[in-house]
Formats: structure tokens, C-alpha cells, sequence
């Protein structure tokens, strides 16, 4: 047969589908869309704040432990209080009180295991620390079982006191919040006639407590007010002459302002302290 009387021959080759890869490649992909779009949002929330709260914003996450508000009302959204229109600000300020409150926690639990671990060597005044809606309060308060700050009528720092204080001045040094001292007396008067009162008892017990948290590393300038409040704020108002009247008292106040409830049931979010 010649060659013009071939058969043309067409070879067709059909290349099958395979079946789709079920990896995870897919997760991947998805991750870095919901990273995106969260990334999008973020970015739009900051755009709608204004330039101070952005600041405040940009040296808080960039130092979070040593971010300290400043001292003027003027430039700080912190100070200023909530904006009445900018939640953004109100949550910054959440944000900010809970890092506050939780460092407060820690020094508190510090202060007490250290007391607790002196406690065991020697005879120490009861010492209370409460993390509450304004700061932290510490209160050096006396039992009236032997164990007390100064002898009656006296300025005088016990040993045992003076040691209770250079362990909690210690420990305050890590915070940046400011200190106020109190001097508190019982209501038993000197006398008719004295011209040494529980005023001027309370003042100079706060200042002789002031003198040992400032040798203890505290710097003046942390130190805001020392009060004399004699008997005006019994502990015990039933009991105008009991020891736990006696006390020195301790506060470090929130830098940050005390979140409005109000605000906060809008918003969806619990309040702290």
C-alpha cells in the first residue's frame, strides 16, 4: 500500500483531574485574611482617636511597666477623664487601671510574704493591705496585746514598727504611684489643758513613718501629703479608746481616673477595683 493510502491516525491523550488537596494550606490563607482585616480595623479605631490619646496610646504599649502619666490635667487624656465621644479613650483608661490594679496586687502579695516570713523570727504589729476602688492602702495597726507602733503618748518608732516599714518602703519602689501618709490616735484626750494634743501626736507619728520609708529608698517627691487626722476617723467608732484606732496609714492612690459606670454598661465592659 503507497504511502497516499495510509490511514491518518490522531492520538489523543485525555490528562484526568486529580482530586482537590485537602491540607492545610487553606487555614493558612484564611489566618492571614482574618489577621488582615483585624489589622484593617485596628487601624481604622485609631484614626477615629485624637493625636493625644493616640500618643498615650504608642508610649504605653511601647513601655508598659514604666508608662507614667503625666502631671499635668492639660495633655492627657488619663487626667482629663473620659471624652464624651471617644470610646476609645474610655477603654484606653481601662486598660491602664487594670495594668495598675494588677501591679498593685503583686507589690501587695510581696509586702505580705515578707511580713509573714519576719512574723515567724520576731513580734511584729498587725499589718493590713487592701487593693480597693481608689489604690492600694496598707494600715499598721495596733492589737493592744503588747504589740504596738510607738508606746502610748510617744512618737517614737518601736523596732519592730521601723522594720515593717523599711519592708513595705522596699517594695513600694516599684511602683510610680504617689504616697500618703496618715497619723491616726485614739480618742483618749492628754488633758484639759495640754497643749500637746492627738493632732500633734498623729503628725508626728505619720512624719516619723514618712523619715523611715524615705530611708528605705522611697523619693521625696513620691511623698504628696502627710495628714494629721488625730480622732477624727475612728476605726472602731464603738470603741473610741481601742489600740485599732492607732495606726499609720498608707495610700497609693490609681494615676489613672475611676472608670464611670455609666460609661462602662454602654460599652459592655466591667469595672475594676
Amino acid at each position: 500500500m503507497g504511502l497516499e493510502q495510509r490511514p491518518i491516525v490522531i492520538v489523543k491523550k485525555i490528562k484526568k483531574a486529580g482530586h482537590a488537596h485537602h491540607g492545610g494550606s487553606w487555614k493558612v490563607a484564611y489566618a492571614d485574611f482574618v489577621t488582615a482585616m483585624m489589622a484593617f480595623f485596628m487601624v481604622m479605631w485609631l484614626v477615629g482617636l485624637d493625636d493625644n490619646t493616640r500618643r498615650h496610646i504608642e508610649e504605653y504599649f511601647s513601655h508598659p511597666t514604666g508608662y507614667h502619666v503625666g502631671q499635668s490635667s492639660g495633655d492627657s487624656p488619663i487626667n482629663a477623664g473620659p471624652s464624651p465621644n471617644s470610646d476609645g479613650t474610655v477603654r484606653f483608661n481601662l486598660i491602664v487601671r487594670r495594668s495598675e490594679t494588677i501591679a498593685m496586687e503583686e507589690v501587695a502579695d510581696k509586702i505580705q510574704a515578707r511580713l509573714d516570713s519576719l512574723a515567724a523570727g520576731m513580734q511584729s504589729p498587725k499589718v493590713e493591705i487592701v487593693v480597693g476602688e481608689d489604690g492600694l492602702r496598707i494600715e499598721l495597726l495596733e492589737s493592744g496585746d503588747g504589740e504596738t507602733y510607738f508606746p502610748r503618748g510617744s512618737a517614737h518608732l518601736q523596732q519592730s514598727a521601723r522594720v515593717a516599714l523599711e519592708v513595705i518602703g522596699g517594695e513600694l519602689g516599684a511602683l510610680r504611684n504617689p504616697i500618703i501618709l496618715e497619723g491616726h490616735t485614739d480618742a483618749v484626750p492628754y488633758g484639759r489643758n495640754a497643749q500637746y494634743t492627738n493632732w500633734e501626736l498623729s503628725a508626728d507619728r505619720a512624719n516619723a513613718a514618712r523619715r523611715v520609708l524615705e530611708h528605705a529608698g522611697i523619693a521625696a517627691d513620691r511623698l504628696r501629703e502627710v495628714r494629721a487626722l488625730g480622732a477624727s476617723r475612728l476605726r472602731n467608732a464603738d470603741q473610741p479608746a481601742s489600740a485599732e484606732n492607732r495606726r499609720i496609714s498608707i495610700i497609693l492612690p490609681f494615676l489613672s481616673p475611676k472608670p464611670a459606670r455609666s460609661t462602662l454598661a454602654d460599652l459592655n465592659v466591667s469595672p475594676v477595683g
